[in-house]
């Protein structure tokens, strides 16, 4: 039993397709299902059920996929062990993150990982949590700071221990500029510019209530900074989070009753990632786990 062929196995197990799987591990799909096939008769028993569309694991591929996984991760951390011995961890990591005031937790994560392993680099993708997650699932991405809820179904994830405040960002000529908090009521008339997430438009509209058919949303948008040029030229309030920045003409006024949400750092379930983004995944839960949530 070789562990390139259980590498095989687990990628297939988590796509559920020898297709996608091939091209993720940049072999032939023949090859992949060669390899599957040999395995199940070394073993003597079916891992999959093959299915016209993809492949789902049998009771004994589950077992399988357990024990892959523990053997994959015992070679790689002794592979990991010699290799630190004698060489610098270096590499690229991809990580993606929406605009948080978490965002900053990211920022002093990469800070105290670059004076252990200053030769690691890193990539920074920004966009919204749908995006994110599209590009993990694509393997354009190794982590990403999303919004929670996530799926455990998809993603392995660490919960970051700080809340994120919602409200609008409003033109500071507006009637309502010099308010403590802002009501549902109180947006009813007032143009309004909204994330696009469907999660995010869920969680406002449930805060809404019963005035949420009576909003008039003129513009969706993802990030903050071009949705601030709307609400500057008058368009409309932008409903967001708070953030550690400000706008000359526009002031953040909290939601009452108050909204809050959180975010997680997310990876792909049974991802085989390089020593550095590895290394860097560990010092994430390390740097976290530990941390009292609010």
């Amino acid at each position: 039993m070789e562990l390139r062929v259980l590498n095989y196995f687990l990628v297939a197990a988590r796509e559920e397709n020898i297709t996608k799987a091939a091209n993720i591990l940049h072999v032939t799909q023949p090859t992949v299902s060669r390899q599957l096939m040999q395995l199940e008769e070394e073993l003597g028993v079916k891992l999959f059920e093959r299915k016209k569309h993809n492949i789902a694991l049998t009771a004994d591929g589950m077992v399988l996929k357990r024990r892959a996984q523990e053997i994959l991760t015992l070679a790689d951390k002794t592979k990991q062990d010699f290799f630190n011995k004698t060489n610098e961890l270096s590499g690229d990591v991809a990580v993606g993150s929406g605009e948080y005031i978490s965002t900053q937790i990211l920022a002093e994560l990469i800070a105290s990982f670059r004076e252990k392993h200053p030769l690691v680099h890193y990539s920074i993708y920004s966009g919204n949590s749908d995006n994110i997650r599209e590009r993990i699932d694509r393997g354009l991405l190794d982590i990403g700071l999303v919004a929670e809820p996530v799926d455990i179904r998809k993603y392995d994830f660490i919960s970051v221990p700080m809340k994120e405040e919602w409200g609008i960002w409003i033109r500071r000529d507006h009637r309502l500029a010099e308010s403590e908090s802002i009501t549902p009521e109180a947006l009813v008339n007032i143009p309004l510019i909204m994330p696009m997430s469907e999660f995010r438009q869920s969680a406002i509209n449930k805060w809404l209530g019963t005035y949420s058919d009576r909003i008039d949303v003129v513009s969706k948008g993802t990030l903050l900074y071009n949705q601030a040029l709307l609400a500057e030229k008058g368009i409309g309030a932008v409903v967001g989070i708070k953030l550690d920045c400000s706008y000359s003409d526009l002031v953040f006024i909290p939601l009452e009753p108050v909204l809050e949400t959180r975010t997680a750092f997310i990876w792909k379930k049974d991802q085989e990632f390089v020593p550095a983004t590895k290394a860097f995944v560990r010092h994430i839960k390390n740097s976290l786990k530990n941390t009292a949530q609010p």
